[in-house]
């Protein structure tokens, strides 16, 4: 058969394959289902999906410091000192040009300019501008590549972090980590292929929920499991009083049993998702104890990351622990860190936002860069947008808001195959538009894929009579900040 004519969506048949075959969770990459004589005589819509990856991979996992709340660009890494020179005049209608606002400044008689409040330094060989609020990104910023051009279509925080998760701004569409679970599987059968980790700061925060890791329409294996910030990692993993491992064993044995009986009447796949569902978790109760237990780390380790990573659920800890479960094979860890939505009062704010993921971001990067795995583990940090570079409700020296703004914001990404020490694209003097290599979330989503070794226009799943992606039908690979 004819390369074009695979079929690169899940469609029954393969999940029927994949359930008698009776395989375990994270156990399998879809590289090890491409046999030729499966597909002789085959049709397009009863031929599997193409081997993965498509081409050689960059980097085999992804952690993704996810800033939830949208930290302000212009506190950070966009320096702008024009709005510091010109604080309290109006932005200008021909920088503005008619772009839509949110509920909560539309209103406004006034958009008064406001430059930070905090000064601005450049470091590296890439010169580029940090602010003083993250001194320890500031040390690492040779190892990073800053994106100053992103831009996204939502305005309000529901929509664009579902958009930045999943590519669509509804719900039920399969998260990126459901999306990798389902095209490469896991580098470790004891561990799942996608973990989430949450925690919140000092600043005003905005909620998550689950929909944000859904599977969506693909098998429920492939959906991210949560870790909790309690005694125990993850929530109802332990056996109960009186029952020791041999029961476990004894009894999921006759529940697969059952379940595969089920499974022969009905033909549910999820049925099978169930089983091994199971397993993993039989699996899980001897490998999670050891891979979050970070007491066992070196002092030189908890002194890199800071006191807080030996308290569960702070962000230190959580970065911590993406590095063990990473390190450990899971193929992508989402950490969400709540608390950047500054309407009011952002300098105060930030201020303890910054000091909670500073130092064990920078960590992090260090941390993998000298076990060896930084340029095979892509990390990125940044939110769903950016903020407003005039004042949201009155105006202060000391004091101020930033409302949503989708037009312009800041990320970054480090290892992995991206360029090292390199700041990309461009806005103008007053921060509001992009001037120079824009990068849309569904860019930066088909960049991503790429890493992995993935074409994101040929990772597809059929449902409900439509071929979705990812990136719907956009987005392109921003190929000049890969090395």
């Amino acid at each position: 058969m004819e390369k074009e004519q695979f079929e690169y969506g899940l469609n029954e048949n393969r999940r029927k394959f994949l359930s008698k075959v009776s395989l375990g969770i994270g156990s399998l990459a879809l590289g090890s289902l491409l046999i030729p004589d499966l597909f002789k005589g085959k049709s397009s819509e009863d031929s599997l999906m193409e081997a993965l990856p498509h081409f050689a991979p960059k980097a085999k996992r992804i952690i993704y410091l996810f800033q939830n709340g949208a930290p302000s660009q212009l506190e950070s890494f966009d320096y702008k000192p024009l709005l510091n020179q010109q604080i309290g005049k109006e932005l200008p209608d021909s920088i503005r040009a008619g772009q839509r606002l949110t509920g909560m400044t539309a209103g406004q008689s006034s958009f008064p300019l406001v430059g930070s409040f905090f000064k601005f330094n450049q470091y590296g060989e890439s010169r580029a501008w940090i602010s003083e609020m993250f001194p320890h990104t500031a040390k690492i910023v040779d190892d990073i590549c800053i994106i100053k051009s992103m831009h996204t279509e939502a305005i309000n925080h529901d929509p664009a972090l579902t958009f930045f998760q999943t590519g669509a701004q509804v719900g039920n569409r399969p998260s990126i980590g459901a999306w990798l679970s389902y095209g490469l599987g896991s580098e470790n059968s004891n561990l799942p292929s996608f973990c989430v980790l949450l925690s919140r700061g000092k600043g005003n925060g905005q909620g998550v929920y689950s929909k944000l890791w859904t599977n969506g329409f693909l098998d429920s294996v492939h959906q991210g499991v949560q870790f909790s910030a309690s005694e125990d990692p993850v929530l109802y993993l332990k056996d109960p009083k009186g029952m020791n491992r041999e029961d476990r064993r004894r009894m999921l044995d006759k529940l697969a049993e059952l379940n595969n009986m089920n499974y022969e009447t009905f033909g549910d796949p999820e049925i099978q998702a169930k089983i091994q569902q199971y397993e993993m978790a039989f699996r899980m109760q001897t490998a999670v104890p050891e891979v979050t237990d970070i007491k066992s780390e070196p002092d030189s380790i908890i002194k890199m990351y800071g006191p807080d990573c030996l308290i569960p659920g702070t962000y230190a800890a959580n970065c911590l622990l993406a590095r063990k479960l990473s390190e450990n094979g899971v193929r992508f860890v989402q950490l969400y860190h709540q608390g950047w939505d500054a309407h009011d009062n952002l300098p105060n704010q930030f201020v303890g936002q910054a000091k909670d993921v500073d130092q064990a971001s920078a960590a992090l990067i260090t941390d993998l860069k000298q076990r060896g795995l930084l340029d095979e583990t892509l990390v990125i940090w940044g939110g769903e947008f950016g903020r407003t570079n005039y004042c949201q409700g009155k105006i202060q020296v000391d004091n101020y808001g930033r409302d949503h703004h989708p037009r312009a914001f800041s990320i970054w990404m480090a290892g992995g195959g991206v360029k090292s020490g390199m700041v990309y694209g461009e806005t103008d003097d007053f921060g509001y538009n992009i001037v120079e290599n824009p990068v849309h979330v569904h860019d930066f989503q088909a960049t991503l894929l790429h890493l992995m070794g993935i074409d994101h226009e040929r990772l597809t799943y059929k449902h409900l009579g439509r071929r979705y992606r990812l990136t719907d039908v956009h987005g392109k690979v921003v190929k000049d900040i890969l090395v």
